[in-house]
């Protein structure tokens, strides 16, 4: 089990992606539009400078929802391998049986 204060970081990370996502693409647009002016797309480059580290999607880290690993985790399913493997043979992920053949 991960330590609660990296789970919440996470959170708090991912709330701030949120907050924070339209301001930031209609920055990243200023900038790369060719038709903006160089002094326009400094300014833009400062703003988006002073937004939070923590605002950047690159920051969030997958982690499973049940047990908070932050490695191995299936996007798909939001577990990680070992919780995935244990709800799967118990049968409490729906559409998933163990191969036999």
């Amino acid at each position: 089990m991960a330590r609660k204060a990296k789970i919440m970081h996470n959170i708090h990370r991912k709330k701030l992606v949120i907050k924070y996502a339209a301001k930031r693409n209609e920055l990243l647009k200023k900038i790369k539009d060719p038709s903006t002016s160089f002094e326009e797309k400094q300014s833009c480059r400062i703003k988006l400078d002073s937004l939070p580290r923590n605002s950047h999607p690159n920051r969030v880290r997958n982690r499973c929802n049940l047990t908070g690993r932050p490695r191995s985790v299936y996007r798909k399913f939001g577990l990680s391998r070992l919780s995935f493997r244990e709800m799967a043979l118990k049968g409490e992920v729906p559409g998933i049986t163990k191969a036999s053949w």
